[in-house]
């Protein structure tokens, strides 16, 4: 039975109007409509409440949407990823060209806003990295896999580890590369 029709049930086994059970689990109307069409899910926090509106236990509510919900909050988790990951990778490359055109033209307001803008570039690494390390995601197959979803076999997770030594010296040296082409071909550029 899915997680919709049991909330359906429980509240019409206690004649709780949708307002009624609203009011009881602090959400909208509208929220608990969703939640009995399957258009949404309610997050923990109102399972838990729901759970003790209906004094059942919160496996007894949920039996049978586990799956689903799992992947409700995998489809999340990789939003959330993919969001951020392109609001670093756009720091990044921003990180890459700016610096020399905000020292020359601005002096000491361009490297205070180079400043700033290195340190949101830090935080959103930081929440890449912290989301990686979270999943077990270090190598670019590793990523791929997560992204579509997949798991890879023991096998192939032991060799993605063998590799990540390797591909972090070699993503150090290239990011340091590119950087330095980059500043040179600005400072021609803004010389």
């Amino acid at each position: 039975m899915k997680l919709g029709e049991q909330i359906k049930k429980y509240r019409a086994s206690l004649g709780l109007s949708q307002d009624a059970l609203a009011e009881k689990v602090f959400v909208s109307r509208q929220s608990i409509s969703n939640w009995e069409n399957g258009k949404t899910y309610p997050d923990i926090g109102s399972l838990l409440l729901l759970s003790e509106t209906f004094s059942v236990s919160l496996d007894t509510l949920i039996k049978g949407d586990i799956d689903t919900m799992k992947k409700e909050i995998n489809a999340q988790e990789y939003a959330h990823f993919q969001k951020t990951s392109a609001i670093f990778t756009l720091l990044f490359i921003a990180l890459l060209i700016t610096p020399v055109p905000l020292i020359l033209l601005l002096k000491w307001w361009g490297a205070g806003i180079y400043a700033v803008l290195a340190g949101v570039g830090i935080y959103y690494a930081y929440q890449v990295e912290k989301h990686k390390k979270q999943h077990d995601v270090q190598t670019y197959r590793e990523i791929v896999a997560f992204t579509e979803g997949k798991d890879l076999s023991d096998i192939e997770k032991a060799r993605e580890a063998g590799k990540r030594p390797y591909q972090k010296l070699l993503l150090a040296v290239g990011s340091a590369l590119a950087a330095v082409a980059i500043a040179a071909l600005m400072m021609k550029l803004f010389s």
